[in-house]
């Protein structure tokens, strides 16, 4: 009997309240110290790519005629296969011999007049580099290709590319932890794996106080209240994490980094990267806002891969 007063229903509904407060409050606090995490983001591109189409339906010919559209001289043609004249029966066998070798160039990879791309293969790979929060110049070369940049034309994403590799190297001295990896599939796998890179890294933002899409530019880090970020005791526990992301047609191998020296591999392997090759890139950046940071607690919780140099 005593044991069932003990353990009787009412306090046992009591015990679980308090439970769950204890439990709630905990939570929150835990979720609040490792929330409120800015970050920045440039980039733009699509997977697809140019149709294999012949421009106009057809082909075109160096002097402006074009099968499809008009323009081929029956009298210049037909006599040169010694048909001598422009009789139905010979029109036939020549626009069939024409329609075979147009498909035949298609099959292969080619296009009259167009500069499609010749393979349905791409690579998508990402670079991660967590610094030293004293890399305080690499986050405002970040923030100022964020508000300059031209993110919707090809050249444009190259020069991103080039630049946020470039803005890494410049800052060997900073670099403490990274990662790199790369895989090779169809063109619709490929953007799917860069769709998930892309939400996975943009997931660990409480919010993008800057990002310039596709020339989408939206700034609200100068509005940013920094009294509402949780900042660290211990200013040298603060890190920096960049991550670029890129989708190319082809194969992108990079190295495993294990040391410096992967790490410049691996950014210089990036960043010359063409803009006939990027099909897509994400840089992204974290904190962004003046005054946030990232702790050691949190590279552990949120970058998990990075591996110390």
């Amino acid at each position: 009997m005593s044991s069932q007063k003990r353990f009787s229903p009412k306090l046992l509904v009591k015990l679980s309240l308090i439970l769950g407060l204890i439990l709630s409050l905990t939570l929150s606090n835990a979720n609040e110290a490792l929330a409120a995490r800015s970050g920045g983001r440039i980039g733009g591109g699509s997977f697809r790519t140019p149709t294999r189409s012949l421009p106009g339906g057809g082909y075109n010919s160096p002097r402006g005629g074009g099968y499809g559209g008009g323009g081929i001289g029956f009298p210049f043609l037909i006599p040169f296969f010694g048909f001598g004249g422009g009789g139905l029966f010979a029109m036939l066998i020549f626009f069939g011999l024409i329609s075979f070798i147009i498909r035949a160039f298609q099959n292969a990879g080619f296009s009259g007049g167009s500069t499609g791309y010749t393979s349905n293969l791409a690579s998508v790979a990402q670079v991660q580099v967590g610094l030293l929060a004293s890399a305080r110049d690499l986050q405002k070369e970040l923030d100022q290709l964020a508000l300059t940049a031209d993110t919707s034309t090809p050249q444009g994403r190259a020069i991103v590319c080039q630049e946020a590799s470039l803005a890494l190297l410049r800052h060997p001295e900073y670099w403490m932890y990274a990662t790199a990896d790369f895989s090779e599939a169809s063109l619709d796998v490929a953007e799917a794996a860069f769709n998930r890179l892309s939400l996975s890294e943009r997931s660990k933002f409480s919010e993008e106080t800057l990002s310039n899409y596709d020339n989408r530019l939206i700034n609200s880090s100068s509005s940013k209240d920094s009294s509402n970020l949780v900042k660290s005791e211990q200013t040298e526990g603060e890190y920096i994490v960049v991550t670029i992301i890129v989708g190319v047609t082809g194969k992108l191998n990079l190295p495993q980094i294990n040391n410096p020296q992967d790490l410049r591999q691996a950014l210089q392997t990036i960043g010359g990267i063409g803009s006939d090759q990027l099909l897509a890139i994400e840089v992204l950046w974290s904190p962004q806002a003046k005054g946030d940071t990232l702790s050691s607690d949190d590279i552990l919780s949120y970058y998990p891969d990075l591996r110390l140099l």
